[in-house]
């Protein structure tokens, strides 16, 4: 049976304050893009998002460090190291945007190993072709 965000949050947290205490301490200046409504505050948020959120923090931490690390791994998957307003436009990105775009382009840039024997196996294929057509 599915647990609801309510249940992940009592489970793991305690209650919705230490969850919201929990993601304001992860959100440094070196990970956080302050878009929050300063009236509402994070307390406002849904159980559901601030648990996203929680965790794709707390992965950028534990992967990357910081948010330049990980706007510098984008660059680096699309061969766009040296690109400055490439760069400026990922740096305005927040967290979970650049990681769902990190895993995107790692998943294009490393295709599966099953993908990559199919692959050696045509080549193989071809090439016996080839020889048998020269013959």
């Amino acid at each position: 049976m599915k647990t609801t965000p309510f249940q992940q949050v009592k489970a793991n947290f305690g209650d919705k304050t230490k969850l919201v205490s929990a993601v304001q301490s992860l959100a440094t200046e070196a990970l956080w893009l302050d878009r929050v409504n300063a009236d509402k505050g994070l307390a406002k948020i849904s159980n559901n998002k601030l648990l996203r959120l929680h965790a794709a923090l707390t992965r950028a931490k534990d992967q990357f460090g910081s948010r330049d690390a990980l706007v510098n791994a984008v660059l680096g998957l699309v061969k766009r190291g040296k690109d400055d307003g490439y760069k400026t436009l990922l740096a305005t990105y927040p967290v979970p945007r650049l990681l769902d775009l990190h895993d995107s382009l790692g998943k294009k840039s490393n295709p599966p190993a099953a993908a990559q024997a199919e692959g050696a196996k045509r080549k193989a294929r071809s090439k016996k072709a080839k020889l048998k057509a020269a013959a």
